[in-house]
């Protein structure tokens, strides 16, 4: 497994990859497991699958602000709201099971120090809710589903 340490605008990213099959990808970036897909298979590499070895714990005291590990969240079916721009979750407007409208705002997302109401583009249930409060998210990151 790889990994990688990245500073984007100012927002310290680790990202490790864990596996690359043909233009699939399976990466975990802060933590939260992640499925890219490249334009074109990364030369040299083949097909492998890795098996994550866990580090021993560090000695250093946690981050004041560290939240709770929590299990991966899966990706309900239906139509995927995603993060027009990097950013930071400041608020979900719902929860799995709750009926929105297309138009309605369901996440407020920070971004270059502006508050962005990011709305349902279809009427329906949401299935799955994949970000929280305080998430950091890249582009184009799935958030919700509504099905």
């Amino acid at each position: 497994m790889d990994k990688y340490q990245y500073k984007v605008n100012g927002i310290d990213y680790e990202v490790e990859i864990e596996e690359i099959e043909g233009t699939t990808a399976k990466v975990t970036v802060n933590g939260k497991p992640f499925e890219v897909e490249m334009k074109e298979p990364v030369k040299g590499t083949k097909p492998k699958k890795v098996t994550p070895v866990v580090a021993p714990a560090a000695t250093a005291a946690p981050a004041p602000a560290a939240k709770p590990a929590t299990a991966p969240v899966q990706e309900g079916s239906g139509a995927k709201v995603t993060a027009p721009l990097p950013g930071t979750i400041t608020e979900v407007k719902v929860a799995v099971g709750q009926a929105v409208k297309a138009g309605e705002t369901v996440i407020i997302l920070e971004a270059m120090k502006m508050q962005n109401n990011i709305e349902a583009e279809t009427t329906g249930t949401v299935t799955s809710v994949l970000v929280g409060q305080g998430d950091t998210v890249m582009e184009g990151a799935t958030l919700i589903t509504i099905g």
